[in-house]
């Protein structure tokens, strides 16, 4: 019976990861209906939803008790909490950069592309073996998929700086492999919500200062007076950060992060079907043809794992 059950487990945290990319694919039209109204940048934005996600994440952390007990082991953790926050943070601020430096749609597919590419080179290494033909054809077609789904997104701008916007990206993408690569380990040792407030409260304190300061540096607007961007920003902060991470922590606990990487692909795919079908958006066919190689891929994930599952601490 151990068999079926580690693989009904595998296939429950894969889908928890699916939902957390599907939650984040409304990021990117939150962030625009917010700008669009109140004129902050997205900088500003992740900066005020990293402080609202923080709040809620210590107000449930005090209300659901054993706080000593939980204090206790996050500090036992300190060091892998402080890696995995830096980290998410790093991740966050310098996508941003890659944007502005070089678009969009070259930011995401360098970012969100390079996250497995590393992850597969790194196991390889590990094992001193080339990776299984499958688990290659598997992030091949994910990183093809993103590529025809960001070209489709619409956003075939390029920035003015995109040598250090491709940088910046692949910084990016490392910072996000390995903060999943990390937070694996993490997230069998910690509870959900320690874990998520610990890591959160880590990121917040990069991303709030960090992200103020660039958008003062930038000269951009730092606060606004549209109620209902700040209502937004709740929602930002809420779901798509303190839900998300903690729906995405929660998966990892059964999900190797190289597979992980895969299936969050889901969010560009979501923001694409969003822009479609809400915002008047139209799907070419490479777009269709994206969405369908990365659903694909996500789905071969589910018959089997692209690499061990993770060993239980």
């Amino acid at each position: 019976m151990r068999a079926p059950v580690e693989g009904a487990g595998r296939v429950r945290g894969l889908l928890l990861v699916v939902l957390a990319g599907v939650i984040w694919g409304t990021i990117g039209p939150g962030v625009s209906l917010v700008h669009e109204a109140s004129g902050l940048g997205p900088v500003a934005i992740s900066a005020y939803r990293a402080a609202v996600a923080v709040v809620v994440l210590v107000a449930a952390f005090l209300v659901t008790g054993r706080v000593r007990q939980r204090w206790s082991a996050a500090r036992g953790q300190w060091r892998r909490v402080g890696v995995v926050g830096v980290l998410t943070a790093a991740f966050q601020l310098l996508f941003f950069v890659g944007v502005v430096a070089t678009g969009v749609s070259v930011a995401t597919v360098v970012c969100l592309g390079f996250a497995p590419v590393l992850l597969l080179v790194l196991d390889c290494v590990r094992r001193r073996r080339l990776p299984a033909p499958a688990s290659a054809v598997t992030v091949a077609a994910a990183v093809v998929g993103l590529v025809l789904v960001s070209v489709a997104g619409g956003a075939g701008d390029v920035g003015p700086h995109p040598g250090l916007g491709v940088l910046a990206s692949l910084a990016s993408g490392a910072a996000y492999g390995l903060s999943a690569e990390v937070s694996g380990t993490l997230s069998r040792r910690l509870d959900t919500l320690t874990m998520t407030t610990a890591v959160m409260v880590v990121a917040a304190v990069v991303l709030v200062p960090g992200g103020l300061l660039l958008t003062r540096l930038r000269g951009e607007q730092v606060g606004t007076t549209d109620g209902a961007s700040w209502w937004g920003i709740v929602y930002l902060g809420v779901v798509t950060m303190a839900v998300a991470w903690a729906v995405f922590f929660t998966g990892l606990r059964s999900t190797a992060s190289g597979a992980a990487m895969i299936a969050t692909l889901v969010e560009p795919v979501t923001a694409v079907l969003i822009a479609v079908l809400l915002l008047g958006e139209r799907l070419t066919p490479a777009g269709v043809a994206g969405c369908v190689l990365i659903l694909a891929a996500v789905a071969s994930l589910g018959r089997r794992p692209t690499e061990p599952a993770p060993a239980p601490q």
